[in-house]
């Protein structure tokens, strides 16, 4: 029997009236003048992200009990590691369509405010779907093994959504202009409104985060149908995806090990949500068994890049001999 959302009208309204708060703040107040995200103020943004996320977390367990506290952490965890692949999505738009670094992170702004309301409507709907067909949850387990494996044997092919039909579909449909208009979305050429690259941009990202969150939303339903402690989870780790596009950005092709990485997540949730009724795996030991993947993957990706750069510089050195 599904059990009554720890999230009250009045906790979903004063979260959702807190996180655009935050989002106002942002932009409103300190990134008002378009400029160029450096690392440290990216680390900086990063860690504060964290810490309200982690904040708040402590705040679910101490008023809602170590259970879920643990669901709540588990679905952070895991809705961050999946939404880091999305990371590399953002980084071939930006590159492909040419988009100015110092006007990247209002394109990321307002991506991240449109899926704040498609994320609510698909956790809404999944957990509905959850609660009303029990046979719904067989069918998520299904497609998570299948995006695991997808992920694991897909290949490293680099995306191309510049090339895709949708990206064309926009060309065709939306008068535009190959011109920048500072950071405006739409301007004015020869009488008529047109759209600038930032708004293809702009369509293309909230198209990949729809893709991957039909991948991290069933993955967090796996840890818990709790809609309020899903839709939390979810937000906390997309409000600090920007800061760590622009931490990660020049060095997420270092990360090797990060797609085998997340698909060893995927099918482990995907295998826990199929054998739900006949294994109970608690939420201390979701936590800890994905947390052991992505640190696995990560340093295994730490010492590749490590070994590789000594490799590079004895090479050089031996270069150097030679002359």
């Amino acid at each position: 029997m599904q059990e009554a959302s720890v999230g009250s009208p009045w906790l979903w309204v004063g979260f959702i009236a807190f996180v655009f708060a935050l989002l106002a703040l942002d932009l409103g107040v300190l990134n008002r003048k378009d400029h160029v995200i450096r690392s440290r103020e990216a680390l900086a943004w990063s860690l504060f992200w964290i810490a309200l996320a982690l904040l708040f977390g402590a705040g679910v367990w101490w008023h809602f009990g170590a259970k879920h506290g643990l669901e709540y952490l588990t679905g952070y965890v895991v809705e961050k590691s999946l939404s880091v692949d999305n990371l590399f999505v953002f980084v071939v738009i930006f590159r492909s369509l040419a988009i100015p670094p110092q006007v990247q992170h209002r394109v990321l702004f307002w991506g991240i405010l449109t899926a704040l309301v498609l994320r609510a409507g698909m956790i809404i709907g999944g957990t509905a779907l959850l609660a009303r067909f029990d046979w719904v949850m067989y069918v998520f387990g299904a497609f998570l093994l299948y995006s695991g494996f997808k992920f694991l044997f897909g290949g490293d092919e680099e995306p191309h959504p510049e090339q895709s039909s949708f990206f064309r579909w926009i060309r065709r449909v939306i008068p535009s202009t190959p011109e920048f208009h500072g950071h405006a979305f739409f301007t004015r050429a020869n009488g008529r409104r047109v759209a600038t690259p930032l708004f293809a941009a702009l369509l293309l990202i909230e198209l990949s985060d729809v893709m991957f969150a039909v991948d991290s939303i069933p993955a967090v339903l796996a840890v818990t149908r709790d809609p309020f402690i899903v839709f939390t989870s979810n937000i906390f780790a997309i409000l600090g995806l920007r800061s760590l596009y622009f931490l990660l950005a020049n060095a997420i092709e270092k990360f090797t090990y990060l797609k085998p990485g997340l698909a060893a997540v995927l099918i482990f949730v995907g295998v826990k949500m199929l054998a739900a009724e006949a294994v109970h795996v608690p939420p201390g030991v979701s936590l800890g068994v994905i947390v052991t993947m992505l640190a696995v993957a990560m340093g295994a990706s730490w010492l590749k890049a490590r070994r590789e750069a000594n490799e590079q510089e004895r090479e050089r050195d031996r270069a150097a001999d030679g002359t």
